[in-house]
């Protein structure tokens, strides 16, 4: 389900690619819809979840349906009043929320008020996912995973269509085109809370919202949730500070960051959201049921199982770059020019997809067992080394590089109009969140290895040597097609498409052949 999700995301993305490009106006759209879909990350997949599941987990044990239905009932008005009252905020400081997220629009320019008005429209979406996921994390709790994995395709399906569909009509009524993008956003909202509720209703925990902040349930949701709005999100909240300083850079380097984030969230989002569904309900079972073995197995298959789909994804997305970018994007609108700046971004972005993986293991290890103050701890590193990495990378960059020093001469020796003029400054941010995301994932092992609540199971050399052994056979067949087929700009759709199927399909079977060759089976995919 998630697949087919993740495949609509990029129909999605070629759409918008070919009909705005990386220009003026998108880069506003990107800043203005990554505010809201950031909210959609804590509640959906961080902070609300890792601290709702554990204790919907608690209840549920106790076997009584009535005190789960007046939990959910309860949690609903909360997470709906809070909700409230930060999406009327978010509307009515709206053009300061803008300046502090991007500073480097003109205040006074069109950029930042079409950028403010899409952010009027597409706020709400927050409040419409947020209570989404509440009836996804009931949904999952109770071992339906197909309707909340599904529910994401309504907003590409409903953006695709705004795209398509309602520009045409913006232009004539006199409207910015891009408008148009920030009202699919909010039909999206509506439609994925819709599309859940039969299902929930069938479990007989349809919710009718109490507002009871003193309920046991609802305070210690909250108890947990308040520190997980940092640990649970780390890779979003230094993806929200580096589009900050993206807004700095040269025109475009918002919008390139967003595609090469788009095909980087491929991999995270298909296997890595799927992992952390399903894993975290497992954990907090085996946690409430008093199984420190069975919760010890889990997280060593969800370990195993990150490497074994990151290694090869980050090889590929590092070798494919440009030939997934060409072959997806660059149509219409989108040039080589952009193709080229997007990726790099993701070639160096992508250095971190098998940190960010574990991470979707390795943070519900601890919210499993309602510990949320040691990812806290993990978060505040990373969030400052990403901080650090970006100012350290850009003053290397203009202190040290040839571009640097010609971008700082013409700026009269003013380092924010030298960023504005240096092509590939965007890499660097990339780079700052990979740097970030490998330190984040080394610390939460290293704390859960303090912890002793996980016992590594026999056979982690053998792994290791299979992933090893195969990830070189596919790293030598896709770099050799990758030099064979150099110039994939001379080519139109279809011919990009083949070649990129073949080495996509050439590498996949390649390193399934090495895991088998050197005794990896496919039931050790089903764990324990």
């Amino acid at each position: 389900m998630t697949f087919l999700s993740r495949v609509s995301g990029l129909v999605r993305d070629q759409v918008y690619a070919q009909v705005f490009g990386a220009s003026a106006a998108m880069d506003a759209f990107v800043i203005a819809f990554r505010i809201p879909n950031f909210m959609r990350r804590l509640s959906a997949e961080g902070s609300f979840s890792m601290a709702f599941v554990p204790v919907l987990a608690e209840y549920k044990a106790k076997g009584d349906h009535a005190a789960v239905k007046a939990l959910v009932d309860r949690v609903a008005g909360a997470l709906t009043a809070s909700m409230l009252v930060v999406t009327a905020l978010a509307l009515l400081l709206a053009p300061w929320v803008m300046r502090v997220f991007a500073p480097g629009f003109d205040p006074d320019g069109e950029q930042a008020r079409l950028a403010t008005l899409m952010l009027q429209i597409t706020f709400p979406y927050a409040l419409f996912i947020s209570l989404a996921s509440l009836v996804g994390g009931v949904l999952n709790s109770y071992q339906r995973f197909a309707i909340p994995a599904l529910s994401p395709i309504l907003l590409n399906i409903s953006m695709i269509a705004a795209a398509l569909c309602l520009v045409p009509h913006m232009k004539a009524w006199g409207y910015e085109p891009v408008l148009a993008l920030a009202w699919g956003v909010f039909v999206a909202g509506v439609l994925q809370l819709a599309f859940q509720l039969p299902s929930l209703a069938r479990l007989g925990l349809l919710p009718r919202p109490r507002l009871d902040f003193a309920h046991a349930g609802v305070r210690k949701i909250m108890k947990l949730m308040v520190p997980t709005l940092f640990g649970s999100s780390v890779a979003q909240v230094n993806l929200l500070l580096n589009t900050l300083a993206a807004s700095l850079l040269m025109s475009g380097s918002v919008t390139w960051l967003y595609y090469s984030d788009r095909l980087l969230e491929f991999p995270l989002g298909m296997f890595g959201v799927a992992i952390g569904t399903v894993i975290l309900p497992h954990l907090s079972g085996r946690h409430a049921a008093s199984d420190p073995d069975g919760y010890s197995k889990g997280l060593d298959w969800g370990f195993r199982l990150c490497l074994l789909i990151g290694v090869p994804a980050c090889i590929g997305l590092v070798l494919c770059a440009e030939p997934l970018l060409a072959t997806l994007f660059q149509y219409g609108r989108f040039s080589a020019q952009d193709m080229r700046m997007s990726s790099l971004s993701l070639m160096t972005q992508s250095l971190a997809v098998p940190a960010f993986l574990l991470v979707k293991v390795l943070a519900p290890a601890f919210y499993s067992r309602q510990d949320t103050r040691t990812p806290v701890k993990a978060a505040l590193v990373s969030i400052s080394m990403n901080v650090a990495c970006t100012a350290l990378f850009f003053l290397a960059m203009l202190w040290f590089s040839p571009m640097g020093q010609a971008a700082l001469a013409a700026a009269n020796g003013s380092w924010l109009g030298a960023l504005k003029q240096v092509e590939g400054a965007h890499a660097l941010l990339a780079l700052a969140i990979a740097v970030a995301g490998w330190v984040n994932a080394l610390q939460l092992w290293w704390y859960l290895r303090r912890a002793r609540v996980y016992q590594v199971q026999p056979g982690w050399g053998r792994f290791l040597v299979q992933l090893a052994v195969a990830s070189v056979l596919m790293t030598a067949v896709v770099l050799g097609l990758r030099l064979f087929w150099a110039d994939w700009a001379q080519w139109v759709w279809w011919e990009r498409g083949w070649r990129l199927l073949a080495m996509v399909g050439a590498g996949g079977l390649v390193y399934a052949a090495g895991l088998l060759l050197t005794g990896y089976r496919p039931r050790e995919l089903r764990g324990h």
